[in-house]
């Protein structure tokens, strides 16, 4: 039972050392750019009650929630997404403010996956959100902090797929379809199985202008010419208004000058059913899960009490810790330097250790035991990444000792 209990549960793990100071100095970076561009923190729970992650909010469904009760019987979910709990946060803090809100977080989510295969179940995400700006300029500048945040922590090579909710959902409409049609249509959306979209699509008996469009929309991926081929596929009202929203959104991106890391999915649907425009998802390689993502999300907040409307991204920490690691992207880590003394110079020790953190510096301090040689503390400072020794001899000779 004691050596059960040295392992975690599946889906959760440690993190120490080296790989533990690279996770929180790519969370440093992350954060670094969101307050560049002007925004300001929030904290919220990392548990909540369980209705504010209700069906009718549009997260994730019921059973990927971790829930648990209280001492009154409420029932309490661990966070499975921290958007809900943001704007939740915003329509009591913010009830009045019809301003922009910009807000920035780092926190966990949790989800109860049905099958782990090895993926995790808690996840570190750094997110922002801007509240009370509809406009397209506020998708620009959302989807331009992200690109600099991921080239601020590192990464070089990566991709921000641009999707719009609008379209698809004017393209059903158009179509006739119901929510339950629909619902079996984009099991097949999601996968990206145009031959069972198609079987799905005459079985449905649709008109022929609206069997084409939904079948050329798996096929709208690309770069900015593919705004084109849309327009070519519907006359819907909606839909076009979707198309137009993007180009101008582009036009912008482009003024950004990241253009190059742009490219347009008009088939990509999310998970969460409360976005209402443009969606987002950021990849790279050296991992097969999204980097970051996000979109805009106007009816969300007027759950909460506030009609207001939002969009947002995370970026998925791990995930890009991990893709940053296969692609040997090497980060830079604060020296730290092991001040070590004979026994006779502990007092001077100390306050060259006291010196030395003061300006700035990063020490720790270790007396050298007669039955250890110098070698035992030279691995010491490689298996513990300290960069140097500072040997502070009982003759009073200073040496500095390289860590390789």
């Amino acid at each position: 039972m004691k050596q059960r209990l040295l392992h975690t549960p599946q889906g959760v793990r440690d993190l120490y050392g080296s790989e533990c100071q690279k996770k929180n100095q790519i969370k440093t970076r992350l954060h670094h750019v969101l307050m560049q561009y002007g925004y300001q923190d929030i904290e919220t729970p990392s548990f909540e009650f369980y209705d504010i992650y209700t069906q009718e909010k549009g997260t994730v469904s019921d059973t990927k929630m971790y829930k648990f009760f209280d001492r009154n019987n409420n029932i309490l979910v661990l966070r499975p997404d921290i958007t809900p709990s943001i704007a939740r946060s915003v329509a009591k803090y913010y009830e009045k403010e019809t301003l922009p809100i910009r807000l920035s977080y780092v926190g966990n989510t949790y989800l109860n996956r049905e099958n782990y295969q090895g993926k995790l179940t808690e996840f570190t995400e750094v997110g922002a959100e801007l509240v009370n700006d509809t406009s397209s300029s506020a998708d620009a500048e959302v989807i331009a902090m992200m690109i600099d945040a991921l080239k601020f922590a590192g990464l070089a090579e990566f991709r921000i797929d641009i999707g719009q909710v609008e379209f698809y959902k004017g393209l059903i409409e158009e179509a006739g379809i119901d929510e339950e049609q629909e619902q079996e249509l984009r099991r097949y959306i999601d996968n990206k199985n145009s031959f069972g979209m198609e079987k799905v699509l005459k079985r449905f008996q649709l008109k022929e202008q609206s069997y084409e469009a939904l079948i050329g929309f798996m096929e709208l991926y690309g770069e900015a010419d593919v705004l084109e081929k849309a327009k070519t596929l519907t006359s819907n009202p909606r839909s076009l208004k979707a198309i137009e929203r993007l180009e101008k959104v582009y036009q912008m991106l482009c003024i950004y000058g990241y253009e190059e890391y742009i490219s347009f999915d008009l088939g990509m649907l999310t998970q969460y059913n409360y976005y209402t425009g443009i969606i987002f998802k950021g990849y790279t390689y050296g991992t097969g899960e999204p980097i970051a993502k996000g979109g805009r999300y106007d009816e969300l907040l007027a759950l909460f009490g506030k009609d207001a409307p939002s969009i947002g991204f995370v970026i998925q920490v791990d995930e890009l810790m991990n893709a940053m690691t296969r692609q040997k992207i090497l980060m830079k880590m604060p020296n730290r330097t092991l001040i070590l003394f004979d026994r006779e110079m502990e007092e001077t020790a100390i306050h060259e250790t006291m010196l030395y953190r003061r300006q700035g510096g990063r020490a720790a301090l270790m007396k050298f035991y007669e039955e250890r040689t110098l070698a035992d503390y030279k691995d010491y400072c490689k298996s513990n990444q300290f960069h140097q020794i500072l040997y502070l001899k009982g003759d009073g000779e200073k040496e500095i000792i390289q860590i390789g």
